[in-house]
C-alpha cells in the first residue's frame, strides 16, 4: 500500500467537507428510499378502502402501484449504496483512509426491511 504524502490545511478541510457531502447525499437518498417504500406499503395496505370488492379493478392497480413504489426504494437504496461506495473508494485511493463510513450499513438494514415489506405483500394479500 502506497503511503499518501501529508495533507496541508486547505486540502484537509476540503477532505473533510467532501466526506461529509458523501455522507449527507447517502442519508438524502435513505430518506428518499424510506418513504417510497412506506408509503408503497401503505398504499398497497389501503387499496381495499378504494374499492369494497377485491375484484374491482381500482383495487388491483393500486396494489400494482404499491409493488411498484416499495421495488422503486429497494432499487434506490442499492444504487445509491453503490454510488456512494465507488466514490468512497476513489478518495480513499487519492487520499488516503478516512473517517469510517456507516450509511451503506444503514442502507443495507433499510432494504432488507423494504424486502421484507415487499414479501409481506406478495404472501399475504
Amino acid at each position: 500500500m502506497s503511503s499518501t504524502p501529508p495533507l496541508d490545511t486547505d486540502t484537509r478541510f476540503s477532505y473533510s467537507r467532501t466526506w461529509l457531502a458523501y455522507g449527507r447525499t447517502m442519508q438524502a437518498w435513505i430518506r428518499t428510499a424510506v418513504s417510497l417504500i412506506t408509503f408503497g406499503f401503505a398504499v398497497y395496505r389501503l387499496a381495499p378502502l378504494v374499492g369494497r370488492n377485491p375484484a374491482d379493478k381500482r383495487v388491483l392497480v393500486t396494489h400494482e402501484f404499491g409493488y411498484i413504489l416499495v421495488g422503486l426504494g429497494f432499487v434506490a437504496l442499492v444504487v445509491a449504496s453503490v454510488e456512494y461506495s465507488l466514490s468512497v473508494r476513489v478518495l480513499r485511493q487519492e487520499y488516503g483512509p478516512g473517517p469510517r463510513a456507516s450509511p451503506v450499513w444503514f442502507a443495507s438494514i433499510i432494504a432488507l426491511l423494504g424486502v421484507f415489506a415487499l414479501m409481506s405483500m406478495i404472501i399475504v394479500p
